[in-house]
C-alpha cells in the first residue's frame, strides 16, 4: 500500500459521506408544547407573580399579607375607605380637599377633628342643614342624612377613616357604641351649626 492509498474503500460511488438533516418527529414536538404549557400553569399557580414578597405556601402578596399579625384598626379603615369612595368623595372628592360650592373640605377641618368624634357623628347620621364655618370660609350648603344608608358600624369606620387616614388627617377612631348613642337621640331633620356646638367636643 502506497502513502496515498486509503486504508478502507470509500463508500458506493466513492463519494465522502455526508449528514442529512431529519425531520422533527411530530410527537416530540406535541410533547415539548404541553411541557412548556404545564410550566406556565405551574407557574402561574406558585409563583406568586414573581412578587419577591410572595412565599411558600401562600400565592399571592394578599393571602401572605392576611397571615401575617394585623392592626386591629385594619379592617375598620378598610370598611371606613369603601363607603367613603362610595358615598363621600362625590361631594367631598377622593382628597378630602371638598369641591367650591358643593362640600367643605374634610381635611383639616375643625369639626373632622374635634377630639370627641359627637358633633361629626351626628352631621353623618343626620345631614346638616344652614351656615357652617370650616377653616375659614362660610359655607351654606345642605348635606343629606346617611343614617338609614349605613350601620353604626358603617358610619364609624367611614369617619375614623376620614379622622385617620384622609390627607394628613390624625385624630382618634370613632367608636361604633358613640354613633349608636347619637342614632338613638331623636332629631328631626338635619343638623344646624347652632345645635352642634351645644355638644360638647371633650
Amino acid at each position: 500500500m502506497t502513502p496515498n492509498e486509503p486504508s478502507q474503500p470509500l463508500p458506493g460511488n466513492g463519494a465522502e459521506p455526508t449528514a442529512n438533516p431529519a425531520p422533527v418527529p411530530i410527537w416530540l414536538v406535541l410533547v415539548f408544547g404541553a411541557l412548556v404549557y404545564w410550566c406556565q400553569l405551574y407557574l402561574s399557580a406558585h409563583a406568586g407573580g414573581f412578587s419577591p414578597v410572595v412565599y411558600t405556601p401562600y400565592a399571592s402578596s394578599e393571602e401572605v399579607a392576611a397571615a401575617n399579625p394585623q392592626d386591629p384598626g385594619a379592617r375598620k379603615r378598610a370598611m371606613g375607605r369603601e363607603v367613603f369612595e362610595k358615598t363621600c368623595y362625590l361631594c367631598h372628592q377622593l382628597n378630602g380637599l371638598g369641591k367650591e360650592g358643593i362640600a367643605p373640605p374634610l381635611v383639616g377641618s375643625e369639626w373632622v377633628l374635634a377630639p370627641h368624634g359627637d358633633r361629626i357623628a351626628r352631621i353623618a347620621l343626620n345631614g346638616l342643614t344652614g351656615p357652617i364655618t370650616v377653616k375659614g370660609q362660610e359655607w351654606n350648603l345642605t348635606m343629606v342624612a346617611w343614617r338609614d344608608n349605613y350601620s353604626d358600624e358603617q358610619i364609624a369606620a367611614v369617619l375614623t377613616y376620614i379622622r385617620t387616614k384622609l390627607g394628613d388627617n390624625k385624630a382618634s377612631d370613632i367608636d361604633a357604641a358613640l354613633v349608636k348613642a347619637a342614632r338613638a337621640e331623636p332629631h328631626p331633620g338635619p343638623e344646624t351649626t347652632d345645635e352642634l356646638l351645644k355638644i360638647p367636643v371633650q
